[in-house]
């Protein structure tokens, strides 16, 4: 039986190419810890999960000193059995972000390396539902940008053939939100999508209020108004409004996931295959949403999400914001405004591993055996 012998791990700091800002944070920085699995057959696997600032180096550590050794000698084949015991090894820092990530690196280079000995896609390997999903792109819609310049972005996105866009709100006071929602709505016309993320900063009263003055625009979603723990605060939300709440961001297990459908607590599941700790248990999120009747729209990695979402049935959306670019050496295929899943076997994505070495960080690289 193939055993794993050999764990590279590496990262790599990556600069937005837009400013990226919401209601209560700035996106400057995505630090990409990196994993390579290499077994006794000779295949190799990548993963890969990301930060939006800070924490990389945690990542890594939790990766170095504490995950990767566990994975010497065991079969790559084995990725529940993995899953489980790497998580139950951190269970003194799980369920949360740090642990996640590492997860994630890990489990997204063994779906890699199975898809490859397979000589399948991941989103065959995965369950093969359709090879395309519809876009809507984030990337013109920051909440420092101007109100003209986020017409005129949507303008764009429309012409180019997305189904959608989605920008921030959380102004200091809800007309001004209201007056950019208005703008584009009348841009784009009744027969395109409009979505809004408040990213977590409004209360229970001001996310109703809010929800309540942003219904005539008929959106598509309001994306996490409020933290992720106050599940009794969507709860109220959600019997509070017509509009569609989605949720699954800033969760990091399927506990919490499960809990909000089953309370009514969302009708959109945006599960983020790093944030809930890879492939393995994504896949079980958008099952059960499946069970719920909810669609999945994950949020970020488009680059991976768009094998995944191809796999299941109950997806709905992919979302555009390019991640990748400069350490690949081709995007994703999209046409007509929708996604294409990628026909190469494994995760699909093309790296460039030049670009990638002269970037990795010298003091988080390290090599397990």
């Amino acid at each position: 039986m193939n055993k794993i012998e050999r764990v590279e791990l590496m990262m790599v700091d990556l600069v937005p190419k837009v400013k990226r800002t919401d209601a209560i944070q700035s996106f400057v920085s995505q630090q990409t810890p990196m994993v390579k699995i290499i077994d006794s057959d000779g295949v190799e696997g990548v993963g890969y999960s990301y930060t939006i600032g800070t924490g990389g180096s945690s990542v890594m550590c939790l990766l170095k000193d504490h995950l990767a050794p566990q994975l010497i000698g065991r079969s790559p084949d084995n990725i529940e059995a993995i899953w489980r015991d790497l998580k139950l090894s951190t269970n003194a820092t799980y369920v949360g972000p740090i642990t996640a990530l590492a997860l994630a690196a890990i489990d997204t280079a063994l779906w890699d390396m199975k898809c490859k000995r397979a000589k399948l896609p991941l989103h065959v390997m995965a369950g093969g539902a359709t090879d395309k999903v519809k876009l809507y792109t984030t990337e013109g819609g920051w909440l420092h940008i101007e109100t003209e310049k986020l017409v005129e972005d949507a303008l764009k996105a429309k012409e180019l053939g997305f189904y959608g866009a989605k920008f921030k709100v959380g102004k200091p006071h809800v007309a001004e939100d209201v007056a950019r929602i208005a703008a584009v709505r009348e841009a784009v016309g009744s027969n395109w999508d409009i979505m809004v993320d408040a990213n977590q900063s409004l209360t229970v009263d001001e996310s109703i209020r809010r929800a309540k003055n942003f219904e005539p625009f008929d959106l598509a979603w309001i994306e996490e108004p409020l933290p992720a723990e106050d599940v009794d605060g969507h709860i109220r939300l959600c019997q509070s409004t017509s509009t569609p709440i989605a949720v699954g961001e800033s969760m990091y297990s399927m506990s919490h996931f499960r809990e909000y459908m089953q309370k009514g607590a969302c009708s959109i599941v945006q599960v983020d295959v790093a944030r809930i700790g890879g492939i393995t248990p994504w896949l079980k999120v958008a099952h059960t949403a499946e069970s719920f009747n909810m669609p999945v729209c994950p949020h970020f990695l488009m680059e991976l999400h768009v094998s995944l979402v191809c796999a299941v049935q109950n997806n709905r959306w992919l979302e555009y914001i390019p991640q990748l670019d400069d350490i690949t050496t081709k995007g994703i295929e999209i046409i007509n405004g929708e996604a294409i899943a990628p026909k190469e076997p494994g995760l699909g994505i093309a790296w460039d591993w030049d670009e990638l070495m002269s970037r990795r960080i010298d003091a988080h690289t390290a090599v397990i055996l």
